[in-house]
């Protein structure tokens, strides 16, 4: 395992490097989806493509509670290759596997709970609620692959092997397409038949991810039982992971209410606002993999010690950020209404998310500050500096929410939004010369 990768210089093709397979990983994201539901759809029923939807959802929720071992693990890991700590590095896939086989074996056991309050929480018709657990009840078992692959992937991104991470992506989810047409349509096992499709698909991405790190066996630190339970060391992941978890629950909560408040705009802004927050998810499928060069290249520069190499890594990934922003932004203003018509039937939608397509084309330019430095900080681990300036940008939303709301409705609504971008951003901002004093010279 060579460890020179915090000695390099920070070029554009680097950079490039690792982002690239990044936004090209997240673009099969969405496919998967597509072809579930299309694959579902062709039984002719309603209650299985609720029952597939609605399941994913729950599962997805569960899961994503984990999410913040994939961004701690790229933190930790790029400092310990930053400072030439082989061990370190070995060690911390074995501490991320154990602990995302740790999450996926909760949720096993606390299946029953669990799956009791998501439906108390979001009620469906018994057909799709019986259907829904039917699905759910098999996809379940692979949570603990799933849940370690967030390690295994934040392992890989920190050792800048991006291209490994879209290997594994259209694996899994090219297996999972291949497993669906199959199982469906082959065989005709409906709902269940999916659920098996992702279950198999989940497990074999595990096994890849597995064989795409294989060169950890390289250092014996990878079963050395007492560094890897070291207290100091595991008090310090704790501490990284649980701020992450917090940062991200507040982040959730922003856009879990934005629709929530939405809702009570009636039935059709509420649909033209879901139709809408689709381009913010294609936003940030574009920023992710330009955030996750910050995060490795930021996490060398801090392990090693290199302000220089931090600064240089900071703003060449937020330059090429920016240039992602200006084609969605050209992308957003000329060929949204086209996209709306794609999304939405219902002409009452079309018409509303119109309205406020202004807010979408702005989005990226006030939103890509917050986005790159969550991986400036993340890859510096200044992760207190993330959930103590989230907590400050969720109230200015919520401050935000309940002046605007009221006078201006929806358009109040969108403009709250934006204003936690730009507060994310500012606070993040304020706290970056901080950052900066907390690398050596």
């Amino acid at each position: 395992m060579s460890e020179a990768i915090g000695d390099r210089e920070i070029t554009h093709r680097r950079v490039l490097k690792i982002a690239v397979p990044i936004v090209l990983a997240n673009i099969t994201v969405p496919i998967l989806g597509v072809v579930d539901t299309a694959v579902i759809g062709q039984m002719g029923l309603a209650a299985p493509i609720g029952a597939v939807g609605i399941g994913a959802i729950i599962l997805s929720a569960f899961y994503w509670i984990f999410g913040f071992l994939r961004m701690g693990t790229t933190g930790l890991t790029a400092n310990a290759l930053g400072a030439g700590r082989a061990g370190e590095v070995s060690a911390m896939l074995s501490r991320a596997l154990l602990v995302g086989v740790a999450g996926g074996v909760f949720i096993i056991g606390c299946q029953v709970p669990l799956f009791a309050i998501a439906f108390w929480a979001s009620p469906a018709s018994a057909e799709v609620e019986a259907l829904a657990r039917d699905y759910m009840s098999i996809r379940v078992w692979s949570a603990p692959a799933m849940i370690a692959l967030y390690g295994i992937t934040g392992w890989l991104i920190a050792r800048e092997r991006t291209t490994s991470v879209l290997l594994l992506q259209l694996w899994m989810n090219g297996l999972n397409i291949a497993l669906d047409l199959w199982f469906v349509m082959g065989l005709g096992w409906g709902v269940e038949g999916v659920a098996l499709a992702t279950f198999m698909a989940e497990w074999s991405g595990l096994a890849l991810g597995l064989w795409l790190c294989r060169d950890v066996l390289d250092n014996p630190a990878w079963r050395d039982r007492a560094r890897i339970l070291d207290a100091e060391t595991l008090l310090r992941f704790a501490s990284v992971n649980g701020d992450i978890l917090l940062r991200s629950l507040m982040l959730q909560a922003i856009f879990v209410s934005f629709l929530f408040f939405g809702s009570g705009l009636g039935d059709v802004t509420l649909a033209a606002n879901q139709v809408l927050m689709q381009f913010l998810t294609v936003s940030a499928f574009a920023l992710d993999g330009f955030a996750f060069a910050a995060e490795a290249l930021v996490g060398h520069a801090t392990g090693a010690k290199a302000r220089a190499m931090l600064r240089r890594g900071a703003i060449l990934t937020s330059l090429w950020a920016f240039g992602a922003v200006c084609l969605l932004v050209g992308g957003f203003a000329f060929f949204s209404g086209a996209m709306i018509d794609m999304m939405a039937t219902n002409e009452a939608v079309r018409e509303t998310a119109r309205v406020f397509v202004p807010y979408l084309v702005v989005a990226p330019i006030l939103g890509v500050f917050s986005f790159m430095l969550d991986g400036i900080f993340i890859g510096a681990t200044r992760t207190k500096d993330m959930r103590n300036m989230m907590a400050v940008s969720l109230a200015i939303y919520l401050a935000a929410v309940a002046l605007l709301l009221p006078a201006i409705g929806n358009h109040g609504l969108w403009a709250a939004m934006l204003i936690s971008f730009v507060a994310r951003g500012v606070t993040l901002g304020l706290r970056y010369p901080a950052l900066e004093r907390s690398v050596g010279g």
